[in-house]
């Protein structure tokens, strides 16, 4: 087995004695010190289904590792539930989650000088939070996924959380009657697991797959079934084997790698907060991935599940339909897929994807051939413009219109907003800005999924356009754009827009544009002022002093 960092930690010179004491006091025995300590970073919480779950997967995790030679030892990783927190207060602390899951992993396993991290999480900023500290720390690592919710049903429809959103919308427009309105709120969440369609979660964690960092296959996996115990047990042993051969995230993760997890996101049709995520984790590996190379895969690689937000199923249907894997082999066949990358199983993808099937298998329509796509291009576009300077993020498939040109409906804050909408106060081909509400002038980049849930259910999903420096669910859709930067709290245009200054939205052209001459919007700029910040100390205001911008992935570590 290879040296590893712990028995520097335990048996150098005379540190040896009161570390061995200590550690016999948690149950290490004389043989247990040469063996490789693997830190599992245990991301249980009873506050929300995502990660409810995760205790057996952890128990399972921790049996194979004990079995396969190696010293477990577990610590606690915080997690914040966006679908709880969504359009509060609260709901601030979501992306703020991402970094400070990361820190407290590196601190648990740098601290104690660990020789693997096996991660296991379930809600959204749980999978990007631990591959960052996996890329940073550069010890064998695995990310085990906690796994999705099961579909609720009423009615005889599939239901996911966002189901309950939509409901507000339709209910206060009086396109729902109480009965309906009840039984979705009470049926949308019938197991643990994350949030059932292709939204962040499970996004993030197909995109693990593809980026070779979870074991192939185990990504849509329902939580409350075996095989998701399964493959916690499978992934423990095959970490113990990436330790034995010191295989580790920065020899699987590369800008190849990286280019394979986004295309499996394009393919499915997944959340924007890829981006963001994808920014941050590659910065985290060294790796060189900027705005531009999202819309460079885009171009390559179709949409071919019909997975919601915008499509018909969810994650356990796309898992019986052969799931990622099959999604991988199809584009490993048609020259959009690295296979050469190396993978946590030790072996290539292509070595990986050898027995799967060259083509999806008839009777499903989840997963489309190659030759019938649903969109013949990816649907996470980058726009620029004078409103963007430096891009910003449209999910543009589901919808009949890509561009639209309309009177701005400015709001300075989420809660602003959605009182307007509630209200009946936004009509067809109006253009919502909701700004201030970016990295720093949030700050934490509020997900907007309570307004653009509360248009679609009042029927202007297809009619309005939404903009923000903020971000969306990944269980948006509509003619929306998000992460626009420079954002509003820094001086970007959209802190310039004014109440029914024209807007255009054009995601063919890629443009986000307000139709201002340029020396209004210059002398517009002279007169704006920097805003207070909304918090002055604790974690949100440090926060606000190291976040950089969207556009390079709203990380706190930045060296620019």
């Amino acid at each position: 087995m290879a040296d590893n960092r712990r028995s520097k930690l335990i048996t150098a010179g005379v540190a040896r004695s009161p570390n061995r004491a200590m550690l016999r006091a948690v149950g290490f025995k004389d043989g247990d010190f040469d063996k490789p300590i693997i830190g599992v970073a245990n991301g249980h919480s009873t506050m929300n289904p995502c990660n409810a779950g995760i205790q057996p997967l952890v128990d399972r995790a921790m049996a194979a590792l004990e079995a396969a030679g190696a010293k477990p030892q577990v610590f606690g990783v915080p997690t914040v539930t966006d679908g709880i927190g969504m359009g509060t207060e609260a709901m601030k602390y979501s992306l703020v989650s991402r970094e400070v899951i990361a820190d407290a992993i590196e601190t648990s396993v740098n601290g104690q000088a660990m020789d693997g991290a096996l991660v296991v999480g379930g809600c959204d900023k749980n999978m990007p939070g631990g591959m960052m500290a996996l890329a940073r720390m550069n010890v064998p690592g695995i990310y085990v996924y906690a796994g999705t919710i099961k579909p609720g049903k009423w009615k005889g429809q599939d239901l996911t959380i966002v189901s309950a959103f939509e409901a507000v919308g339709a209910f206060a427009a009086g396109r729902m009657n109480e009965e309906d309105f009840n039984g979705i709120e009470r049926n949308a969440c019938p197991s643990v697991g994350a949030c059932g369609g292709m939204f962040t979660a499970n996004t993030m964690s197909s995109s693990f797959e593809a980026l070779g960092m979870s074991l192939l296959g185990s990504s849509q996996m329902a939580s409350p079934d075996a095989e998701k115990a399964d493959s916690a047990a499978e992934s423990a042993r095959a970490l113990v084997e990436a330790v034995k051969n010191n295989l580790k995230p920065r020899d699987i993760i590369t800008r190849k790698s990286i280019e394979n997890a986004i295309a499996l996101v394009m393919a499915t049709g997944g959340s924007t907060n890829a981006v963001l995520h994808y920014l941050a984790i590659a910065s985290a590996a060294g790796v060189k991935w900027t705005i531009d190379d999202f819309e460079r895969v885009r171009r390559k690689v179709p949409v071919l599940c019909d997975l919601k937000p915008s499509g018909r199923y969810v994650a356990v249907d796309f898992h019986r339909a052969g799931g990622v894997p099959q999604v991988l082999k199809i584009l490993l066949e048609n020259g959009v897929l690295h296979g050469a990358c190396m993978t946590i199983h030790g072996k290539t993808m292509a070595e990986m994807l050898k027995e799967v099937p060259a083509a999806p298998r008839a009777g499903q329509e989840v997963i489309r051939p190659w030759s019938n796509p649903i969109y013949p291009q990816g649907h996470l576009a980058i726009l620029k413009g004078n409103l963007a300077p430096e891009g910003c993020v449209a999910k543009i498939t589901g919808l009949k219109k890509t561009s639209i040109t309309g009177p701005a409906r400015v709001f300075d804050s989420e809660p602003a907003c959605m009182k307007a909408i509630m209200a009946k106060k936004i009509k067809a081909g109006d253009v919502v800005v909701i700004r201030y509400e970016g990295p720093k002038g949030g700050p934490g980049m509020q997900e907007m999924l309570a307004p653009t849930s509360a248009l679609i259910g009042q029927g202007l999903g297809e009619s309005v356009g939404l903009l923000t420096d903020g971000r969306f669910s990944g269980g948006t859709w509509g003619m929306v754009v998000g992460h626009v930067a420079p954002e509003a709290h820094v001086g970007g245009t959209i802190a310039l827009v004014k109440e029914r200054d024209s807007i255009t939205i054009d995601a063919k052209k890629h443009l986000v544009q307000l139709n201002v001459p340029a020396r209004e919007i210059a002398a517009r700029r002279r007169k704006w002022k920097a805003p207070k910040p909304r918090y002055a100390k604790g974690l949100m205001a440090k926060y606000m002093r190291l976040v950089s911008t969207a556009s390079i992935g709203a990380i706190t570590d930045s060296e620019t």
